[in-house]
Formats: C-alpha cells, structure tokens, sequence
C-alpha cells in the first residue's frame, strides 16, 4: 500500500502494483462497492503483468478505511450497499482524479494514465473522464451513468463502455439514453453484450461469464495499449518473448518436464491443431511432456526462426522444423513407426499468455507435407507439395504456382 494525498487535504490508502519492468504507462482501476479485495488486487496485477503501472485507491476511506470485502455473503452485500449509498460521490470522483495525478508524477509512470472501473467504479471512470481528462478510461456496466450524461460534452479523451445488456443495474431505458447520447462522438465506444448481466466480469460471481469477460478484458486491453503505451508496451513484449524462450528451452534443451509445467498457468492447455496431441492442465500435460514430446524428440531436432509477433497477451512463432524421423514421434505421428526419413516443414505457434505465464499453445503445420516427405502418401497427384513448402518460407524468391501448371 502506498499514500495518496486528496485535494482536500487529507490521505488515503491505495493499493499499487509494478510490472516487471518497473516503468509504464498507469491505470488506475476504480473499485466496486466491495473495496479494495482480491478482485480489484487481481485486477491491478493482470494490467501489471501486461507492462501497466496499476493503482487502485481506497474510494470508501472517508467512511472507513480499508474495507475489503466479497460478494459471497448477505451481509457483505449489505455492508457494500451501505457504503455505496454512504458515499460522497462527488468526492470520490476527485480521489480518483487525485490518485491519477500522484500516477503521473510517479517515477515508475511514463506520464499517460487511463482508468478502468467496475460497477460504481464503472461509473466513476465515466465521471473521471468528463471531468478530469485521464488519457482515456474504459467503465464496466457503470450504474447511473445516464444520470450525469448532461456532462458528455465535457469528453475530451477516448472511452469504452462495456454494458450487460440484461443488468437491472443498468435498464434498458439506461442503456438507451446512454446510447442516444454517446453513440454518435466519436471518442466513445460501447460494446454491448446482450446476453450477459451484471458483474459479468467478477471471476466467482453470479454473473460471472468467462467468455465475455475475455472479450471485454481483451478490448480493454488493447484499448489502453493503443492509447497509453510507449517504454511500458516494449517492455511487456520483452517479458513475453523472453518467458517463451524460457518455455522452449525447457522444452528442447535442458529438456525438464517440471520446468516446462513452471513457465503454464494451473490450467494450460497445448494442443498440436492437425493431429490434436496436447493436454489440458498440468497432470495431463505433465504425462504428455515427460511421455509422449521430450523423449520422443528427434536428436537432430533443429528449429529455424523466421518470425516472431508479439502482441500485447500473445506471441506468434514463425519457424522451420526439421528432423530425421529415427524414433517414436507420437506427438506429431501418433501410431507410425520409424521411417528414417528426413522431414522439413514450415511450422507455426500461437502463445496466450496470462499473469505472466502460458495459458495455452495452438500449434499448425502441414500434415500432408509430412506424411508426404516421410513416403507415407503418394503426392503425384495430389496438391501437396514437400520440403518445398520450407524452402521457399526461407526463400521467398524460389518459383510459385509450380502445383497450378501440372
């Protein structure tokens, strides 16, 4: 915890994760009616691993002090509502707007902050952005902000609205004076999702819908990162790229199954997409690693680099695989024996990451290419070619259309 100073003079509590960089752009995440709880750290922590300096301040401090509760029990909800209907509006606006600042001046901050809220937050990241200018906010099923819409005039940085749209929090007729209103200015997006309700991005809530919280985080995500990030964006793709090369030599070099599950999430998943080889979590994977992919790997397994993308959760590997087909690869040749025949082939990976670690690895590349070079089908007639398909990946300049004038 960390203390900020209120434009009123006096100091409040704010929770303040870095990333691993230790510099970046800042959001300051805007809790709901439970406090500053494991849900609002987890927050801080997600945009921390993605390069963000995230704060989160102490909104009910003027009622009391670090309070951090769930939405797990009848009487955390009352008390929540209690604090809620107890709270100086107005006054936590300018906290908001005050812990911002402290964010900007911060050593570790590149000077640009956003702001992301949550139910009361969502509406305070609203207020915030008409009258404070943060460089962009981004609110999640806001209640009331239809109330304040007489203010949208005042938007002068881009905003996200994300609106459930069966959130009685948030009534249809809400949600559509809130469109009527802000639709047409071009610094606001809304993103609707009709059939979620409120709170649908609380891990462990009622409402809670993985897939949409997914999409809304992501939108999020990628929202902050067009518009905030600088030193802080190069620095999370680093941490990125360099966490997946660790994964890799795990994988190949030192060739360590426990490693290997260290650098995945509890429930990763891998999945090699033409013959769907892989495993979800880390008991099967720590099977399928340590049974069936480090020890059935070709000694003269090469990989060739061609490309590498990285996105603000993702890096997408470009590569050349080749190997000699001297043992066992049920991995990629489940059920085939030996051959002795050499294999060259484009190969492509797709890593999610998430909290810093691999949540899953979609792996392609052509099966028919494989089995073709291996002897296993008879390509003659067949739009399948060879070890071409490598070669000219690694020379773009070799012949094309050669299939096309058979």
């Amino acid at each position: 915890m960390i203390t900020v100073k209120s434009f009123d003079g006096g100091e409040f509590d704010a929770h303040i994760v870095f990333p691993a960089g230790g510099y970046g752009p800042g959001i300051v995440v805007l809790q709901e009616i439970f406090g500053v709880n494991q849900f609002m750290r987890d927050v801080c922590d997600w945009y921390a691993s993605h390069g963000f300096v995230a704060i989160c301040p102490d909104l009910f401090w003027r009622q009391e002090r670090g309070v951090d509760i769930t939405d797990q029990s009848q009487a955390e909800w009352q008390k929540g509502f209690a604090l809620y209907q107890g709270l100086d509006q107005a006054k936590a606006v300018e906290d908001s707007a005050a812990t911002m600042e402290f964010l900007r001046q911060h050593p570790a901050c590149n000077g640009r902050v956003g702001a992301v809220g949550f139910c009361l937050g969502g509406n305070l990241a609203w207020l915030l952005s008409v009258r404070f200018k943060p460089d962009c906010a981004v609110g999640y099923y806001g209640v009331g902000i239809e109330k304040t819409l007489n203010e949208a005039g005042n938007l002068s940085s881009p905003l996200i609205l994300h609106i459930a749209g069966k959130d009685q929090h948030c009534p249809p007729e809400a949600q559509k004076q809130i469109h009527a209103a802000l639709v047409s200015n071009p610094l606001v997006t809304i993103h609707d999702y009709p059939e979620q309700d409120h709170a649908f991005g609380r891990p462990g809530g009622e409402h809670y819908d993985a897939r949409a919280a997914e999409l809304a985080n992501l939108r999020t995500l990628e929202f902050f990162v067009r518009n905030l990030a600088g030193e802080g964006l190069a620095n999370a793709q680093k941490t990125l790229s360099d966490r997946w090369d660790e994964h890799v030599k795990y994988e190949f070099a030192t060739r360590d199954t426990e490693d290997t599950l260290k650098t995945m999430t509890a429930d990763a998943y891998v999945n090699h997409v033409p013959v769907m080889t892989g495993g979800v979590g880390h008991d099967e994977l720590r099977e399928f690693y340590s049974e069936a992919f480090i020890p059935q790997m070709p000694p003269d397994t090469s990989m060739t680099p061609v490309s590498r993308t990285i996105g603000v959760d993702r890096v997408v590997d470009e590569m050349v695989f080749e190997f000699t087909h001297t043992i066992k690869m049920d991995w990629m040749l489940p059920g085939v024996e030996p051959t002795n025949q050499h294999v060259k082939i484009p190969l492509i990976v797709v890593v999610h990451f998430r909290d810093g670690k691999l949540a899953h690895e979609h792996i392609y590349w052509d099966q028919a290419s494989v089995l073709a070079q291996l002897g296993l089908i008879d390509a003659t007639d067949l739009p399948v070619a060879g070890v071409e398909t490598a070669e000219k990946v690694l020379n773009p300049k070799l012949p094309a259309n050669k299939w096309m004038k058979r």
